[in-house]
């Protein structure tokens, strides 16, 4: 189904609303958020409909839904929405920009969000509810598990696994054979050469800002 219900009002809903609208075969009908989050009656010259009472206005057996929520609350605020629209029986599709490179021998889950730019190598597997940012490396015979974060310019090497619930930040870089645990946060510009254990944090090293003032610096 082509129509499609798309959850949220704010940034990540403009974002999605745009490459669902300009770059896939999907038609976006209406949005929907929970009722205590209306903010009237239409967003984007669309319809706003509660949560609460999308599959009497939008029955599932017409449109389709699609979730692209942000990782707050490490991604569980998404799983727990993501959870109700299946259980009111809404099919979830996964948006996959045509400007990304998936191989084949590909597996990829429902309600993915994959940017442009992203090389998903062969026999890579990518989880349910997976989002994507642009520019990432997959390497080939790699897992990503279900509701995930992956921002942009990470690259996964070959053979990784990435635990479910997972958090992956801009730049960070995660060695082949690795196997990251599920729910740790790998902070931007992180270096992962060792198994994470679950819930465990990583942050990249800040660079110092030089004594040097910017007007003394001779930029050829």
């Amino acid at each position: 189904m082509n129509k499609v219900i798309l959850f949220g009002n704010g940034q990540m809903a403009d974002v999605t609303h745009v490459y669902l609208s300009y770059d896939s075969p999907f038609e976006v009908i209406a949005f929907c958020v929970d009722k205590d989050h209306m903010q009237g009656d239409s967003y984007r010259d669309l319809p706003v409909v509660p949560f609460e009472e999308v599959a009497a206005i939008y029955p599932p057996s017409d449109f389709s839904m699609f979730i692209p929520m942000s990782a707050k609350n490490m991604n569980k605020t998404r799983v727990k929405k993501y959870s109700q629209a299946k259980d009111k029986g809404y099919e979830l599709i996964s948006y996959i920009s045509p400007k990304a490179v998936i191989c084949p021998e590909t597996e990829i889950g429902e309600n993915c969000f994959i940017f442009e730019n992203n090389v998903i190598q062969p026999f890579a597997k990518i989880g349910n509810n997976v989002i994507l940012w642009s520019g990432n490396h997959i390497g080939h015979h790699s897992t990503i598990m279900d509701h995930c974060f992956v921002t942009s310019h990470v690259v996964v090497s070959g053979r990784v696994t990435v635990g479910a619930y997972c958090y992956l930040g801009v730049n960070a870089t995660i060695r082949d054979g690795i196997t990251v645990k599920e729910e740790c946060v790998i902070g931007a510009g992180s270096l992962i050469m060792r198994n994470t254990k679950k819930g465990q944090v990583y942050v990249g090293h800040y660079t110092k800002p030089s004594p040097l003032s910017s007007d003394s610096v001779n930029i050829i």
